[in-house]
C-alpha cells in the first residue's frame, strides 16, 4: 500500500523527514519496504499484515506517526457549506439482513456538475497509484484513501422509486459491474438492490447500471459496515478483489461510517457544486460495542522483559486512541476502551505488544524470560514418542497432513461420515454433525477432518502414482465433530478427539526385510499391538464388528480393558473404489485420548526361570469364525498356574476339511516356579485345556 508523504504531514504537522520516518514506523511493526520521490512528495511503500486494517489510509498511518513522533493528529473538514432538505425526503433505505450489514447510512447531494478533478486531487490520487475518473469518483476515493472507508456514489435518478434496500441475492440473480462483466450470484451473496434489481455488490463493486455519468445532476453517497467473512466469501467466489473489498473483509471502523461519508459529502459540495441534506439516513438497528481491556503493567515487563513504567504504559495507549475507561483498579490494574478502528485487540497481550512496539523492540534483552516447565515434556508426550519409535524401526513412516478435507472425501452424499467415528465422536454423528470452514483457504477443502483415515488414503494414492506400491504409514492428530446440538456454524465448540492412525499396503516386511508375501490384517495388527506396548496401555484385544469402511468379514473393533478405543481391518471395496486402489488397503484407527487415558501399565521384573518349562501342542479343527484371541482367552481363563502361555503355531485350510471348517495348532506351555514339572501332571492340565476347547468351541482333535 502506497502513502502519501505530504498528505501524511498535512493530517500530523509531523516533521521528521521521510526516511527516518519509515525506519521509525518500520520498527514499531508497520513495515516500510521502500520510500521513492514522486515530483515534490515522497512516497511510502507499506507491507502491511492482515491484521491491521486500521492503517490502510493515511488517517491509521498518520496516527502511528504521531504516537511515534509526538504530533497531533489533526481530522479534515468534515462540514458540507451547502445544504437543504431532509435525506429522507430524497431516498429510504431498508436493511433486510442486519447480520450482513449492520450499519448502512446514505446521504444526497443535488445539482452536482460532473467533471474533472482540480489538480491537487489528481496530484494527490496519482500519487499513491490512483487513475483519476471524475470529481464525484475521485473524491470517494480520495476519502478512502484519507479514512479508510470505502464509500460508493450512485446516479439517484438511476434508482427505481430512489430507494435502498440491502439484501443478499436471489438464486440466479445477475449484475453487471462497474468493469462491464457480467456476473452471477449466489443466495448468500449481500448486494445493495433498488425497488427492481441489485445494483452493487456489497463490499466489493458497484453496478454499470446506476454508475455515475456526465449526466449525472443527483447523487447518494453510501457508506456502510459489511460483515468480513461475507465480503471476504463474496470477493474470492467471484474472482473480484477491489480496493474496497480489500479494506471490508480485513474489517474497516463501524463507528468511521459517518465521518468519512461528511467528508466526502462536504468535498463533493465543494468541487461538484451540489447541495447536500442536512442529515444521512443512518440504518444502525443493533449498535456494536467496543471491548474493553485491562493491563496489568507488571505484564510488560513478565512478557517483553522492557521495564515500563504504569505512567508510560498509559500515555503510548492513550496517544493510540485508547481511552483510560475506568482508572486505576486493584493490583495496579488499568482498564482501557478499544478504539472502533482496532478490530485487532481483544486480550491484555494485544496491549502488551502496542506498548512494547511504541516503546521500542530495539530496547528488549537477548535474554530469555524465567519459565518453571521450560524443557518439559507435556502430559503423554513420552508415551507418544515411544509409540513412533517402535513404528519407524518397524519401517513404517509417519504422515502429516492438513486438518481440513473435501467435503465428499469424509462425507457422502445423505451428509453421513464415509468413515466410522472414534468413540467420543458417534454421539454426535447425522446431519449438521461437522464441523465447516466459513472461509476455507483452500478451495472446496472446508471440513475439518472427522477422521485422520482420509488424509492416509490420499498419501497412499500419491505413493502408488508415483510407482511406490510398498506403504506403511501412521499418523497423530486431532480429529473434530460438532458438539451435540450444534448446527456445526453455532457458537458451542467442536468436539475433539487425539486419534492415532495406521496404514499397511504391499509387501510385507519381517525383521526389517521383505517378507515375500503381501500385507495382510496380521501385520496391521502386529504393527498396532506393538504401538500400545510401546505406550504401555495393556494388551489390545479384538472382537469381529461391521465398521463402515472396512471389508465385510474383515473388520474388527479395538478394545482396551474392555473399553472401545477404536477399529481395524482391509479398506472396503467401495472405498478402495473410489481411490482406485487395486491392491488391499489395511487400516486401524484408534482415539490416543482414549489410549493416554488409561493407566500406563507397570514394569514387573521377574527373575529368569530356574525351571524347564514344557511344551504341548494341540491340532483342532473348529468352525472358521472361531478365533484364536477367543481359544486363547479360554484357556487362560481356567486359571491353571502353570499355564505360561499360549501361542498360534498353524493354521490350515485346504484338502480334507469340512466346508465351513478349519485346522487350527496351538502350543501351550506350563512351567513351575518350584520344580520340574512331571509328565502326568502336564498331562491333567492339558486334558483340561483340550476338554475346555472342545466344549467351548465344539472343537475337535485333529486325528
Amino acid at each position: 500500500m502506497d502513502i502519501s508523504y505530504n498528505w501524511l504531514r498535512d493530517l500530523t504537522g509531523v516533521s521528521v523527514e521521510p526516511r527516518p520516518l519509515a525506519e521509525r514506523l518500520t520498527m514499531a511493526g508497520l513495515a516500510v519496504d521502500a520510500v521513492h520521490e514522486k515530483g515534490d512528495d515522497h512516497v511510502l511503500e507499506f507491507d502491511l499484515t492482515s491484521n491491521r486494517p486500521d492503517c490502510l489510509s493515511h488517517l491509521g498511518i498518520a496516527r502511528e506517526a504521531a504516537a511515534l513522533t509526538g504530533a497531533q493528529v489533526k481530522l479534515p473538514d468534515l462540514t458540507a457549506k451547502n445544504v437543504e432538505g431532509r435525506a429522507e425526503q430524497f431516498t429510504a433505505v431498508e436493511i433486510e439482513d442486519p447480520n450482513l450489514c449492520p450499519r448502512y447510512a446514505a446521504r444526497v447531494v443535488r445539482g452536482v456538475k460532473i467533471q474533472p478533478s482540480p489538480e491537487w486531487l489528481v496530484r494527490r490520487l496519482q500519487a499513491i497509484g490512483q487513475r483519476p475518473i471524475n470529481n464525484v469518483a475521485d473524491v470517494t476515493n480520495f476519502v478512502m484513501h484519507e479514512l479508510g472507508q470505502p464509500l460508493h456514489a450512485f446516479d439517484l435518478a438511476k434508482l427505481s422509486e430512489f430507494r435502498i434496500v440491502v439484501r443478499r441475492a436471489r438464486a440466479g440473480e445477475k449484475i453487471r459491474t462497474l468493469d462491464g462483466v457480467e456476473r452471477e450470484l449466489d443466495e448468500q451473496m449481500l448486494v445493495i438492490a433498488d425497488a427492481a434489481r441489485a445494483v452493487a455488490v456489497a463490499g466489493v463493486m458497484g453496478g454499470e447500471e446506476t454508475e455515475i455519468s456526465d449526466a449525472t445532476a443527483d447523487v447518494l453517497i453510501e457508506s456502510a459496515y459489511f460483515d468480513p467473512q461475507s465480503v471476504r466469501r463474496t470477493s474470492k467466489l467471484l474472482g473480484l478483489q477491489t480496493e474496497a473489498s480489500y479494506r471490508f473483509e480485513r474489517g474497516v471502523d463501524y463507528e468511521g461510517v459517518r465521518r468519512a461519508q461528511d467528508r466526502c459529502v462536504a468535498l463533493i459540495c465543494e468541487l461538484a457544486g451540489g447541495t447536500a441534506t442536512e442529515d444521512a439516513i443512518d440504518v444502525y438497528p443493533k449498535r456494536i460495542t467496543p471491548p474493553t481491556v485491562r493491563l496489568r503493567p507488571r505484564r510488560v515487563e513478565e512478557l517483553t522483559g522492557l521495564k515500563v513504567s504504569a505512567e508510560e504504559s498509559r500515555r503510548i495507549l492513550d496517544s493510540l486512541g485508547f481511552e483510560p475507561a475506568a482508572g486505576e483498579v486493584e493490583d495496579g490494574e488499568l482498564t482501557f476502551g478499544v478504539p472502533t478502528w482496532r478490530t485487532d485487540v481483544r486480550i491484555e497481550e494485544d496491549l502488551v505488544e502496542e506498548v512494547a512496539r511504541v516503546y521500542g523492540y530495539d530496547k528488549i534483552g537477548e535474554a530469555l524470560p524465567p519459565s518453571p516447565v521450560t524443557g518439559e515434556y507435556l502430559v503423554g508426550d513420552r508415551r507418544r514418542r515411544a509409540a513412533r519409535q517402535v513404528l519407524t524401526a518397524a519401517g513404517s513412516n509417519e504422515a502429516v497432513s492438513i486438518s481440513f478435507i473435501e467435503e465428499s472425501s469424509g462425507v457422502d452424499e445423505t451428509g453421513a461420515s464415509r468413515f466410522e467415528l472414534l468413540p467420543g465422536l458417534q454421539q454426535v454423528e447425522g446431519e449438521g454433525a461437522w464441523v465447516a470452514l466459513s472461509n476455507p483457504i483452500i478451495e472446496g477443502a472446508r471440513l475439518m477432518r472427522p477422521s485422520l483415515l482420509p488424509g492416509l488414503l490420499e498419501a497412499t494414492r500419491h505413493n502408488f502414482n508415483h510407482g511406490t506400491r510398498d506403504v506403511r504409514l501412521f499418523e497423530t492428530g486431532r480429529v473434530f465433530a460438532a458438539s451435540a446440538g450444534s448446527d456445526g456454524g453455532g457458537e458451542s465448540r467442536p468436539v475433539e478427539v487425539e486419534s492415532f492412525a495406521l496404514l499397511v499396503t504391499g509387501e510385507a516386511l519381517e525383521d526389517g526385510k521383505a517378507a515375500g508375501r503381501p500385507s495382510d490384517f496380521f501385520d496391521l495388527k502386529g504393527a498396532l499391538e506393538a504401538a500400545a506396548d510401546a505406550m504401555r496401555v495393556g494388551a489390545l484385544e479384538f472382537e469381529t464388528a461391521s465398521v463402515r469402511h472396512l471389508r465385510e468379514g474383515q473388520a474388527a473393533r479395538v478394545r482396551v480393558g474392555g473399553r472401545e478405543v477404536g477399529n481395524a481391518g482391509r479398506l472396503s471395496e467401495e472405498l478402495a473404489a473410489r481411490y482406485k486402489f487395486r491392491q488391499p488397503v489395511y487400516v486401524a484407527e484408534v482415539s490416543l485420548s482414549e489410549l493416554l487415558a488409561v493407566g500406563e501399565r507397570p514394569a514387573r521384573y521377574t527373575p529368569l526361570p530356574r525351571y524347564p518349562g514344557v511344551s504341548r501342542d494341540v491340532s483342532l479343527v473348529a468352525d472358521r469364525r472361531v478365533a484364536f484371541g477367543e481359544m486363547r482367552r479360554t484357556i487362560l481363563s481356567l486359571g491353571i498356574e502353570e499355564c505360561r502361555g499360549v501361542a498360534l503355531v498353524d493354521v490350515y485350510e485346504g484338502a480334507n476339511m469340512p466346508e465351513g471348517k478349519r485346522s487350527l495348532t496351538l502350543r501351550v506351555e506350563y512351567r513351575a516356579d518350584d520344580r520340574t514339572l512331571r509328565d502326568e501332571e502336564v498331562d491333567a492340565m492339558h486334558a483340561r485345556v483340550v476338554a475346555a476347547l472342545e466344549g467351548e468351541f465344539g472343537a475337535q482333535l485333529r486325528g
